[in-house]
């Protein structure tokens, strides 16, 4: 029923803007409703973008603007692949609460030429998680799989 003055249908307009927050928070949609926003990991740098077998490469990431919460014995994993997808390195390195890290390795002497692949993330964190909660899987627990996040990677171009 309208009137001339708007209030019938400002009071609809409250009631379907209240029903869908409630039915968005009821269906997962807005789960950190009341809660922390998601914080994912910090974006990370390798450098030098080009190295040869046996150089020196640094990855590394600055401290995330939100509050991750990783924990005091947070690790990132760090793992390299060659130009055909092959595991040459896969290893842990300690990382800061708020994500921030710094790896230095070596280019393994085995590594052909071609465009190789970095990839840093916590380690033991359900990091597609996007409840905003503190997901660092605690020891013991069953391992998880990724399923619906991409792996985050950089390239690393090996020269002969």
């Amino acid at each position: 029923m309208a009137t001339t003055d708007g209030i019938s249908t400002r009071r609809t307009a409250a009631v379907v803007a209240v029903g869908f927050i409630a039915g968005m928070s009821l269906s997962g949609c807005i789960s950190y409703w009341g809660g922390a926003p998601p914080c994912m990991p910090p974006d990370y740098t390798v450098s030098p973008t080009a190295a040869r077998p046996g150089d020196s490469v640094t990855v590394t990431a600055a401290d995330a603007t939100c509050d991750p919460r990783y924990g005091h014995d947070a690790r990132v994993l760090i793992v390299v692949k060659d130009s055909t997808g092959v595991e040459v390195l896969t290893t842990t390195a300690p990382m800061a609460d708020a994500g921030g890290f710094s790896y230095t390795f070596q280019v393994p002497a085995t590594m052909k030429p071609g465009t190789a692949s970095v990839g840093a993330s916590p380690d033991g964190v359900d990091w597609c998680d996007d409840t905003g909660r503190n997901n660092r899987v605690g020891r013991g627990e069953p391992q998880f799989q990724r399923a619906s996040c991409a792996e985050r990677v950089k390239p690393l171009n090996i020269t002969g």
